[in-house]
């Protein structure tokens, strides 16, 4: 498993790339999902949050996290002799500073929430209706534990 943690923005997002990475596996652990897979991961501000947004999502607003799955099936996902690039978590670190204080956490457990929602998007997950939020949520507070 691999992280290309692509950091635009100040030297402090560096320090995310170890914190992913241990979620990444935790994530896979829970899963039981093996083999090797490539996820590109991209810390931004606001204001690039919302120009991708806004082009790729007709949505005109910065928001907390996109991701964008390079593989639409399951079956897809499964190796085939090499690593499966899974997709790309773009976060905005922005975003995350105002939840953390509105939700009254962490900025740590607010990243790395976002970075785990992303996955499970890319992992085939959703929340697009009751019954399938449920399961993602469930999901996300299992792998993140007891972080505060």
């Amino acid at each position: 498993m691999v992280i290309d943690f692509l950091n635009q923005g100040p030297k402090t997002y560096d320090s995310y790339e170890e914190l992913f990475n241990d979620y990444y596996v935790k994530i896979f652990d829970e899963l039981k999902l093996k083999g090797e897979y490539i996820t590109d991961v991209t810390i931004v501000n606001n204001k690039t949050i919302h120009k991708i947004n806004r082009e790729y999502r007709n949505v005109d607003r910065p928001t907390d996290v996109i991701s964008f799955a390079f593989l639409d099936e399951k079956s897809e996902r499964e190796l085939k002799g090499g690593p499966v690039n899974l997709g790309q978590i773009i976060i905005s670190f922005e975003k995350a500073e105002e939840q953390a204080k509105e939700y009254e956490h962490s900025l740590k457990r607010e990243m790395v929430f976002l970075f785990v929602h992303g996955m499970l998007h890319l992992l085939g997950y959703d929340h697009m209706n009751e019954a399938d939020e449920k399961i993602m949520f469930e999901l996300q507070d299992k792998i993140l534990g007891g972080l505060k």
